[in-house]
């Protein structure tokens, strides 16, 4: 079996600028590729699981996604990192889908793709949903990256600098 490091994108991987759509806009949080070197030099996947709401809000379309999908994944690639998929849901709030977090459909997917153990695995999010969700599928580790504390969540970081500082164990352990 293996681990996957699960991201959430806007927040996580990047700035969060609502409905972010286009390349021009897109801003990497600092650290990210650090922490996804880190997970991968032990042995971990990375899955990322997004809320793209702005999808079903017609804000931006599934082609305009797409296009910036592939661009990050080929900036992380630039950098020595292999993104092994990205999860996305379309829908709004409104249209309970099965797919939107805090649901774990996304990570069940993906466990049933790379035959991961989510026991050994960790979640990076920015949001109550993407705590609940890692939650929901038995993740074992989760972390809520924020200035504010989220009591559901298993680590609280401020950012990924912290997160190398003090949390080695995860992907060494």
């Amino acid at each position: 079996m293996t681990r996957a490091l699960f991201l959430d994108r806007d927040g996580v991987i990047n700035i969060d600028k609502q409905y972010l759509h286009r390349i021009e806009d897109f801003e990497f949080v600092a650290d990210i590729f650090d922490i996804c070197k880190l997970f991968l030099s032990h042995g971990f996947i990375i899955v990322v699981i997004t809320n793209q709401s702005g999808i079903g809000r017609g804000y931006y379309t599934k082609d305009d996604f797409e296009l910036l999908n592939s661009w990050m994944i080929d900036q992380f690639a630039k950098n020595d990192i292999k993104i092994s998929w990205t999860y996305f849901c379309p829908h709004t709030p409104q249209q309970n889908c099965v797919c939107r977090k805090p649901k774990r459909y996304m990570i069940d997917e993906a466990v049933k793709k790379f035959d991961i153990d989510v026991a050994g695995s960790v979640l990076i999010g920015d949001k109550d949903s993407d705590i609940i969700c890692g939650k929901r599928a038995k993740i074992g580790k989760t972390i809520y990256i924020n200035k504010d504390i989220n009591i559901n969540s298993d680590i609280n970081i401020e950012n990924f600098k912290e997160l190398k500082q003090r949390h080695s164990h995860l992907w060494s352990g």
